[in-house]
């Protein structure tokens, strides 16, 4: 798995498991929301100083981004926005 396509997933993977809209981790890491949404959809290449801003709103470990995660955990994340109950 190509590096960016795997801190993408991650990212996206770890915000699903705490909870976190976009709008939510972005305003906790200090980005703007659109910034969140692609890296999730691997259109930009973070840096260092990103990564570790995501790993300090996600309380996680930065190295957490680089995991080759297997199974479970990898599977299919909730996607798109969630429904109004009306």
């Amino acid at each position: 798995m190509h590096p960016l396509e795997r801190v993408a997933r991650n990212l996206r993977r770890l915000r699903v498991l705490r909870g976190l809209s976009q709008e939510a981790l972005a305003v906790d890491a200090g980005v703007d929301r659109t910034y969140i949404s692609r890296l999730e959809r691997r259109l930009e290449n973070p840096t260092v100083a990103v990564l570790d801003r995501l790993a300090g709103a996600l309380k996680c470990d930065i190295r957490e981004f680089f995991d080759d995660v297997k199974g479970e955990a990898a599977g299919n994340l909730m996607r798109g926005r969630k429904r109004n109950s009306f």
